[in-house]
């Protein structure tokens, strides 16, 4: 019996990596709509576990986390300039992403995790210069807008 709810316990605690994906995001110099410097998708939805690779589709270009603008205990990470780079989430919350010799011209993207919007704030206070502020403001305002909104209801019936 003890074998068995030993090899279940393994079996079990295996698998939460088999539901994690990994999410391929490209840095590109124009996408289909015309827009130059962007990331393939700049509102990222994730779970814990999943992977997000970026991949330099198009030359001079990175990567990279912004200082104070991850949830707290998520490590950060800076891809090299034409490298690709992957980014292993392990926590809930919101984590600004930039190409950091184009995020003057808006090269930024925004990783929703969990629908945790908690950390909006320090996004939004976090120094991202030129276009690319404005652009981070906007998908801050684009996951709110997308957020789940509480069900009260079993409170009023109450």
């Amino acid at each position: 019996m003890r074998n068995i709810l030993l090899s279940t316990a393994v079996l079990i605690g295996s698998s939460f990596g088999a539901f994690a994906e990994t999410i391929e995001i490209e840095m590109l110099n124009k996408n289909e709509a015309g827009d130059r410097m962007v990331f393939s998708q700049e509102l990222i939805r994730a779970e814990v576990g999943d992977v997000i690779r970026f991949v330099p589709t198009d030359k001079s270009h990175n990567a990279q986390s912004v200082k104070n603008a991850l949830p707290e205990n998520q490590e950060a990470f800076k891809g090299k300039m034409n490298g690709e780079v992957e980014y292993t989430v392990t926590e809930t919350g919101l984590t600004a992403v930039v190409c950091l010799p184009h995020q003057v011209m808006g090269m930024v993207a925004l990783v929703v995790v969990g629908d945790d919007l908690s950390n909006a704030e320090q996004i939004l206070d976090a120094r991202i210069p030129g276009k690319g502020k404005a652009k981070i403001e906007a998908l801050v305002e684009e996951a709110r807008a997308a957020a789940p909104v509480a069900d009260t209801t079993a409170d009023q019936n109450s």
